[in-house]
């Protein structure tokens, strides 16, 4: 149920594969600080209302994070209940992601 950054990186940079749909599960003040290029903020308590009305399907590769992979890996746990299988979490969060991908990113 969960994706390291060192292999979402290679996936996000493989020509070959389609991205997946990355989803940032924080709060509205954590996304202002910090992000994953081209991810979508839907805060973890919203989640259940916003994948309902939104045009994911369960066929769709989505990533989840957050701060330390806790609340994303609560996400993806809710998310596959509801049957998006293909589902991860990213491991350690966005302060891995910071640490081990992109030291660019602001740290918190």
């Amino acid at each position: 149920m969960e994706i390291d950054p060192t292999s979402l990186n290679s996936w996000l940079n493989d020509s070959t594969r389609k991205n997946p749909v990355l989803i940032d599960c924080r709060e509205v003040e954590e996304h202002a600080i910090c992000k994953i290029e081209n991810s979508e903020l839907i805060p973890l308590n919203e989640l259940a209302a916003s994948i309902e009305n939104t045009d994911y399907n369960s066929n769709d590769d989505i990533v989840v994070y957050c701060h330390h992979g806790i609340r994303s890996l609560h996400a993806v746990q809710y998310m596959r209940a509801k049957g998006f299988n293909k589902a991860l979490s990213l491991s350690g969060g966005i302060e891995r992601w910071a640490s081990e991908i992109d030291q660019t990113i602001p740290r918190y």
